[in-house]
């Protein structure tokens, strides 16, 4: 097998492939739209229970699914949430955002000028800033456009070196506005060359929050949506707010605000009533669907901060299917999708993935599973 990205070394969470590493050809370093394909056009590898593999692309979802129903998407939008500025020493520094101080409103925080998140902080180092676990207490960034960033805490608390910190960022206009005027779109070095806020952004998306694109809807367009209305299909959304996606190997999810809204229930519910299938596009709508189950195993409208972290051991009892991209080896996203579809349909969607050339990451293919 080929060289591999640094994340995609070391050992993986499927049992089936210990050691599975992605192909640098592998990577998707740029939207498909840059390689002539549409953003429909994406591969999409088809693994239902009992059938054979299919290998379809993203534009065939409307075929692939019935009348009756029903897709939940993430309405949570993009922020650009890469900022730059100078810290100790006078030395440049990059900076991700990442959540907002959990217990805090992301809505609030966007439209104030002065609040606590959670941050990354990045070396620059052309192409892609690198990431850097040095030590930040107290630090003072000065920021572009007159914003003012200074370092809290670690992130949990008490350790000398972390890859999140605790900060406090102030701006001269709401954040979102300056964000909108001096942040840039979180880039890893995977992507070949940057690109615009609309390339990180899914057609449907309407509440800003998330710092990096919920991304397994990008290939969901204006088009394939009224597709999948004309063949029955119906749309519900839910929000989840990303927080950055560099976590170290092993680090579990962290808290991130959900939202699930009422009529997303509703149609849920009645779906359910009359046999209809309930697929979710990506692993956040997941995780917001899954936190708004009650005791009785009901899911109820709610709102707040998650850190459900979804397992083999956790039965999913809100979605029946989950269109998703393909994960790096160490990402526990692999053990959601496990407790969705099951370690077997999953070990053969990967093996067959690696073996097809199908592309990581946010530019990259799909997976739907329909155990």
């Amino acid at each position: 097998m080929t060289s591999v990205t640094p994340l995609a070394a070391g050992r993986s969470g499927l049992t089936c492939l210990p050691d599975f590493e992605v192909p640098v050809g592998n990577i998707a370093t740029a939207p498909p739209e840059a390689r002539g394909i549409a953003r429909d056009g994406v591969r999409m590898l088809v693994a239902a229970a009992g059938r054979p593999l299919e290998h379809r692309r993203a534009r065939d979802l409307p075929s692939v699914l019935r009348a009756g129903d029903l897709v939940v998407v993430n309405g949570s939008d993009t922020l650009p949430a890469a900022i730059t500025g100078v810290g100790r020493d006078a030395q440049p520094v990059e900076i991700h955002l990442s959540t907002v101080l959990p217990g805090g409103s992301p809505k609030d925080a966007l439209a104030d000028t002065r609040s606590a998140w959670t941050v990354e902080f990045r070396v620059p180092d052309p192409p892609a800033s690198t990431q850097t676990d040095e030590p930040r207490y107290g630090e003072v960034v000065q920021l572009r456009g007159g914003g003012e960033l200074r370092v809290i805490d670690s992130y949990p608390g008490g350790r000398d070196r972390a890859r999140l910190w605790v900060a406090e960022i102030g701006t001269p206009v709401p954040l979102l506005r300056w964000l909108t005027m001096h942040g840039r779109p979180i880039r890893y070095g995977y992507v070949s060359s940057p690109w615009p806020l609309s390339s990180y952004r899914t057609s449907y998306a309407d509440t800003p929050g998330s710092v990096e694109m919920p991304s397994a809807g990008r290939p969901l367009t204006s088009r394939l949506i009224r597709r999948l209305r004309l063949r029955g299909v119906q749309l519900a959304d839910v929000v989840l707010h990303c927080g950055v996606s560099s976590a170290e190997a092993g680090d579990p999810p962290y808290a991130e605000w959900f939202s699930v809204p009422a009529a997303t229930v509703q149609a849920i519910t009645e779906t359910h009533a009359r046999g209809g299938r309930v697929i979710a596009i990506g692993t956040t709508v997941v995780r917001a669907l899954e936190s708004a189950v009650d005791a009785r195993g009901t899911v109820q409208a709610a709102e707040g901060w998650t850190d459900l972290v979804i397992g083999p051991d956790h039965k999913v009892s809100t979605v029946d299917g989950l269109l998703t991209g393909w994960h790096e080896p160490q990402a526990s996203h692999l053990m959601m999708l496990e407790a969705v579809a099951g370690q077997g349909l999953l070990c053969s969607s990967y093996a067959a993935a690696l073996i097809g050339g199908y592309r990581w990451h946010e530019f990259g293919d799909v997976h739907l599973l329909l155990p």
